[in-house]
């Protein structure tokens, strides 16, 4: 049986073993650039045993950040991110930057710049219209998915993750509910599918093999019209025939309809609407319920969908959601999933890949919670673990 403690290749390089810390945003960038909080972020993972930590989220452009403190990819960035990179490979870990463009998830009036989507929609994240992304939009932000990537390399990640999740902008040019233009980028999959093949195209141009390039992809969007499954499979195939990508780390969700899809357990309303101010924290306390939906929480629940890709693509894949035993873990490996990924029970024990590689039974502490979404624009953390 395969080991998740064992090396394992992911395109050009090898990771020391099959576990990936996955991208959350850390809220450690004030000031758009790498600060000594984000370095020491990462490093603890590292430390704990991850084989890779991802950093979230690098914004491809200014426009395309989910507010103003997080990093976009430019040429002043890469000091840090250098800095960053070398203090993770020192922990003997892989690193991987997470690239893309926000879209109609990005905050309009945090970026003083109109939020992108496929069409022009009214925004969520405020008293707003997103502006329909022209053809010379999408020219320009596949060019810059190819800069992004370009700088990843250049300060030294291992691996670069394309963002086509959770309705950013690639994720949002998926979906049927969100994408009702006329052009070529709209209508059949494979016309909406255009967009983010083109960036898969473009980013492997650029790096070619020096590093390995993953891609986060929704399974499904968690909404009634949204990108499912039998989409999501054949897109899949779609990117396996290209040959642009190395893995695929499966999500599911709607960051802008439907967040709790992805992450299940507990909603924690009244943190939530502390973190914005007014009138969203108004709109939240009134309305966040049916924005905010309870999903019970059950260990690997993700496993379920993966699986049929599993059935159907052979390219390496990375099993994401719930997972926090060593025995989800093996049964992912056993079933042939490549990687596993972990994201909040990380925050609450950034040793506890190290822990589950001496004593297999150990079980973690994370209670599922859900209350280190709220702090992610003051410093993402488990709210349970004294700072």
């Amino acid at each position: 049986m395969t080991d998740v403690f064992a090396p394992a290749r992911l395109g050009p390089i090898t990771v020391p073993n099959r576990i990936i810390k996955a991208a959350t945003f850390e809220g450690r960038t004030p000031d758009t650039l790498v600060t000594d909080e984000l370095i020491e972020f990462h490093r603890a993972p590292a430390r704990g045993g991850a084989g890779m930590t991802t950093v979230a989220y690098c914004a491809v452009s200014p426009e395309g950040r989910t507010h103003r403190k997080q990093i976009w990819m430019r040429p002043e960035a890469v000091p840090g991110l250098r800095a960053l990179t070398e203090a993770v490979h020192a922990e003997g870990t892989a690193v991987a930057a997470q690239i893309g463009h926000a879209g109609p998830v990005a905050n309009a009036a945090s970026n003083r710049a109109p939020a992108l989507a496929p069409t022009r929609r009214p925004s969520p994240l405020g008293p707003r219209m997103t502006r329909a992304a022209t053809e010379s939009d999408i020219e320009r932000i596949v060019a810059a998915h190819a800069e992004a990537a370009r700088l990843a390399a250049e300060s030294g990640f291992d691996a670069v993750e394309v963002h086509c999740g959770h309705n950013y902008l690639a994720s949002a040019f998926l979906s049927p509910r969100l994408n009702t233009r006329t052009d070529r980028y709209g209508g059949s999959l494979a016309n909406r599918a255009r967009f983010a093949r083109a960036i898969a195209r473009a980013v492997r141009a650029a790096v070619g093999d020096r590093m390995a390039i993953t891609v986060k992809l929704n399974m499904d969007d968690g909404v009634p019209g949204g990108f499912w499954l039998d989409e999501s499979i054949q897109l899949a195939r779609w990117f396996e025939r290209d040959g642009t990508v190395d893995a695929l780390e499966l999500t599911a969700g709607s960051s802008l309809l439907n967040p709790m899809y992805l992450f299940t357990g507990e909603v924690p309303l009244r943190e939530f609407a502390g973190a914005f101010p007014p009138p969203l924290r108004w709109g939240l306390r009134v309305g966040g319920r049916a924005f905010l939906r309870h999903y019970p929480y059950r260990e690997g629940y993700l496993l379920e969908h993966a699986r049929q890709f599993r059935r159907e693509v052979s390219l390496p894949l990375i099993l994401l959601g719930g997972i926090t035993r060593r025995e989800t873990m093996d049964t992912a490996l056993a079933e042939g999933f490549a990687f596993v990924a972990m994201a909040r029970a990380l925050l609450r024990e950034p040793d506890l890949p190290r822990r589950l590689r001496s004593a297999p039974g150990t079980r973690s502490l994370c209670i599922h919670c859900n209350k280190c979404m709220p702090t992610i624009y003051r410093g993402t953390r488990c709210v349970l673990v004294p700072e």
